[in-house]
C-alpha cells in the first residue's frame, strides 16, 4: 500500500460551515481528505505524521471566489485586458492566482477570461503543481450578441474585445463548443446590458431565450455550467427557465422571478457582485468619477440590488461572494471583503456570510459536496485564522491573520510554529 500521510489540527475552534455553531476539538486529514472531526479526532489511532497547533486560533473551510475573473490584473480600462499579448497575460492571470491563494481563497468559480484560454492555462498549471494558486473552474470568454455588453466594434472600427460576439443559436452553439474544445469548465453569457454599455443598459436583454437556451443545452450535453451576467428582469428569468448554473448580479426582480429563483434555490447559485459598485463609489478615483458614477446610475441599482438580494436571502437562496476584483478600484486580493458587504447590503449575519463564502461555493465549484464544509469525507482546503471571523469577519481581509492556508491536504502558507513534531498523546500530556 502507498504511503498517504495524515495531519492532525490540534485544540483549534472549529467552524465547519455546516450550520452548526464553532466548537472546540481536532480535525484529521489523511492524504487530500478529511478523515475525522471532533473533540478526540485521533483517538485511537495511529500518531499523525504531522501536528499543527490550533491553540487560540480558528479552522474553518477555505474560501470560494464566486465571481471570478483571474485574467483581470487590476485593468483600469477595458483597454488593459484587451492589449496584453497572450504569453503576456497568462503571466498576469498566473500572478492574480497566486494573489488569490496566499489571500485565502482556495477555489475560485470562473466568471470570465479576457482571453479564451487564460483561465484553462492557469488551471492546468495550478493542477500540475508548476504554480501555486486556488482550484479553478476555467471561465469562457464572455459570449454576447451584437450589439450587446462587451461588442466593442464599430463599423468603422471592427475590434477585438474581451466577448465572443454570437448571433442566433446556431452561432450560439459553435462558440460554447469551441470554448468546451479548448479545455472551459464553465461558459459565460451577456444576456443582459450593463452600466458601462450606453447603448445596452443594465434593464435591457439584448440576447434572446432562444441564444441562452441554445447555450444551456450545449454546455450541459459536455457536462459543463453555463453562468449568466444578468441585471434584467427579462434575462433572469431567461436564464432560470433556459436552466443557466449560476448568476451574477440580478438587481433588477418582480415578484414572479423572486418566485421562479426561490423555485429554483437547489439547482442556481448567484453572485450579487455588489463588490464593483461598493468600491466604485468609495474608492472610484481617479479612474471613475462620482460624476460618472451618477451618470451610470449606481446608487439606483445598488438600491435595486439591496432590494432584491436581501429578499432572496430570505427565500434561502445560496448566494456566493464575488464582486468583479481584478480593476483599478477593485484590486484582485481584496476579495474577502465581499463577506463584509453581505452583511452590510443584505442583513446577512456573520454565520451566514461566512457559508457563502464556504459551504455555497464549495457546492458551485463541485457537485459532489465534499468541498467547503469541513466535515469526514471533505476535501482538505481549510484556513487556520488567528482570531474569531464569526466575532470580525473583517480579519480575513487581512492575510496576516492567516497562520495557514491548506488546499488540497497540502500546506500552502503556515505562521512559524505551527506544526508541532510531538505526538497528540504528548500534547496531551503536557
Amino acid at each position: 500500500m502507498p504511503f498517504v500521510p495524515t495531519t492532525l489540527i490540534a485544540n483549534a475552534t472549529i467552524w465547519d460551515a455546516t450550520g452548526a455553531p464553532a466548537f472546540a476539538g481536532d480535525l484529521l486529514i489523511e492524504g487530500n481528505r478529511i478523515l475525522a472531526v471532533g473533540p478526540d479526532a485521533s483517538a485511537g489511532r495511529a500518531p499523525a505524521d504531522q501536528v499543527i497547533d490550533g491553540s487560540g486560533k480558528t479552522l474553518m473551510p477555505g474560501l470560494t471566489e464566486g465571481h471570478a475573473h483571474i485574467s483581470f490584473g487590476d485593468a483600469a480600462s477595458t483597454e488593459d485586458l484587451i492589449a496584453p499579448s497572450p504569453e503576456a497575460h497568462t503571466l498576469i492571470t498566473a500572478r492574480m492566482a497566486g494573489r488569490l491563494i496566499d489571500q485565502g481563497f482556495t477555489s475560485c468559480y470562473g466568471a470570465s477570461a479576457a482571453k479564451l484560454k487564460l483561465d484553462v492555462a492557469v488551471r492546468d498549471a495550478v493542477d500540475a503543481g508548476h504554480i501555486p494558486g486556488p482550484r479553478i473552474r476555467a471561465g469562457s470568454t464572455e459570449i454576447t450578441v451584437t450589439g450587446g455588453m462587451g461588442d466593442e466594434s464599430k463599423l468603422h472600427n471592427p475590434r477585438i474585445g474581451i466577448s465572443c460576439v454570437v448571433d442566433g443559436p446556431e452561432e450560439m452553439r459553435r462558440a460554447v463548443r469551441l470554448a468546451i474544445r479548448e479545455g472551459c469548465d464553465n461558459i459565460k453569457l451577456d444576456v443582459s446590458g450593463d452600466p458601462f454599455y450606453p447603448g445596452s443598459p443594465s434593464h435591457v436583454t439584448p440576447m434572446s431565450f432562444a441564444e441562452v437556451q441554445m447555450a444551456v443545452d450545449t454546455a450541459h450535453a459536455f457536462g459543463r455550467k453555463v453562468n449568466a451576467h444578468s441585471r434584467s428582469i427579462e434575462g433572469s428569468k431567461y436564464c432560470v427557465r433556459a436552466g443557466v448554473d449560476g448568476l451574477f448580479h440580478v438587481e433588477y426582480a418582480d415578484s414572479e422571478l423572486l418566485d421562479m429563483l426561490e423555485e429554483a434555490k437547489d439547482r442556481i447559485v448567484i453572485a450579487p457582485s455588489i463588490g464593483l459598485f461598493h468600491a466604485m463609489i468609495h474608492h472610484g478615483e481617479p479612474w471613475i468619477s462620482r460624476a460618472a458614477c451618477d451618470a451610470m446610475g449606481i446608487a439606483a441599482l445598488i438600491e435595486a440590488s439591496v432590494e432584491t438580494h436581501s429578499a432572496l436571502r430570505k427565500r434561502g437562496i445560496r448566494h456566493l461572494i464575488g464582486g468583479d476584483y481584478g480593476l483599478a478600484w477593485n484590486p484582485q486580493g481584496t476579495n474577502a471583503r465581499d463577506i463584509r458587504l453581505m452583511i452590510d447590503y443584505y442583513d446577512y449575519d456573520a454565520a451566514g456570510a461566512l457559508i457563502c463564502a464556504t459551504r455555497n461555493g464549495g457546492q458551485a465549484m463541485r457537485d459532489q459536496g465534499d468541498l467547503g464544509t469541513l466535515v469526514p469525507g471533505a476535501l482538505a482546503d481549510m484556513l487556520l485564522v488567528d482570531g474569531d471571523p464569526l466575532a470580525d469577519v473583517t480579519i480575513l481581509e487581512d492575510k496576516n491573520r492567516l497562520a495557514m492556508v491548506m488546499k488540497d491536504g497540502a500546506i500552502h502558507s503556515i505562521a512559524p510554529g505551527l506544526i508541532d513534531c510531538a505526538t497528540p498523546a504528548q500534547r496531551r500530556v503536557a
